[in-house]
């Protein structure tokens, strides 16, 4: 057998299922038959695993357009859901929204990094979610299913099963998922609209996003809700769900959040504004299908206090 193809999935940090693929998928591609085996997974998780080989048939990695024939061994080689160094359970206090036996809606507050990475590998979201609920070491991320940048503050849900992160990431792949943000930008904003922008990273400073060709469908709609002097309140709903895509869409059209330094926030000269000490940005709506009982649901959070004595400010001096 050639070594290049083929992959060993036993790892002492990896559960393995075993199983002969039934013979009423015949004829199916890999891909597909696996979605159909292993229901509770992503599309994009079974796809990740037969690149990594964690995926083999009769013994041998197989690529996802692969027809089985039906009868094969399909060894599936699951790595464990949380990496061992960062998944340690936190005390850390939690803002709970709404909490069922599916999902959690947390209020994230300003400041709390929301996956461990490079600089923050405790103290963040994920350990604290494996104190509140030690359940979801078994699931991928402890459940998270989408993000909010450290210095945003607001509404996001996360998965209690399988079942329900795979739904949840089907919903927002289907753009089933309301999420509205608050966003002070510079600027006078004349009138509502969209930006329909691809969004990738920067050609030069690879830590930033962009606008740029070639890079990632992206759609924010945006109305104004409040204007001051030299700043406007926008309410945006994302249509798409990019990393930064509010931050560089507001910039894009020449209205970066007030705060974000990161995308071209600039000196307006309003003391309140400029010393604002990170993106005015805030996640106030959010609403989903519940994955178990199919009702709509929404949830909406109040704005964190430093952004409402923002507001407070600008509103007693535009009244003036």
């Amino acid at each position: 057998m050639n070594e290049s193809n083929h992959y060993s999935p036993h790892h002492s940090d990896a559960s393995c299922q075993e199983l002969t693929i039934p013979q009423e998928l015949a004829g199916l591609r890999l891909d597909q038959a696996l979605g159909r085996l292993f229901p509770a997974h992503s599309r994009s998780r079974l796809q990740g695993w037969m690149k990594d080989g964690m995926v083999l048939i009769d013994g041998e990695q197989r690529p996802p357009k692969f027809k089985v024939s039906g009868g094969e061994w399909l060894s599936l080689a699951e790595p464990p859901a949380i990496d061992a160094d960062a998944g340690r359970a936190e005390d850390i206090p939690l803002t709970i929204v709404f909490e069922d036996a599916q999902l959690i809606v947390i209020d994230k507050p300003v400041g709390l990094v929301v996956h461990p990475g490079s600089g923050n590998w405790s103290g963040t979201l994920l350990n604290a979610l494996l104190h509140h609920a030690p359940a979801l070491e078994g699931i991928p991320r402890a459940g998270i299913v989408h993000r909010l940048d450290k210095e945003t503050s607001g509404l996001m849900v996360v998965a209690k099963t399988l079942e329900t992160q795979t739904d949840l990431v089907r919903q927002l792949q289907a753009r089933s998922v309301s999420r509205h943000y608050l966003a002070l930008v510079q600027g006078q904003v004349a009138r509502g609209g969209t930006v329909d922008a691809p969004i990738g990273r920067h050609p030069v400073s690879r830590t930033r996003m962009a606008v740029v060709e070639g890079g990632r469908h992206a759609v924010t709609h945006y109305e104004v809700r409040e204007r001051f002097d030299r700043a406007t309140l926008v309410e945006c709903r994302l249509e798409t769900g990019r990393t930064h895509q509010i931050r560089v869409h507001m910039s894009h059209i020449g209205h970066p959040l007030i705060g974000d330094a990161t995308y071209r926030a600039r000196k307006t000269g309003v003391t309140a504004l400029d010393d604002f000490p990170r993106q005015a940005l805030h996640a106030f709506r959010l609403g989903l299908r519940h994955p178990e009982s199919g009702e709509m649901m929404s949830w909406e959070a109040g704005l964190p206090s430093d952004f409402g004595m923002l507001l407070a400010d600008l509103r007693e001096e535009w009244s003036k």
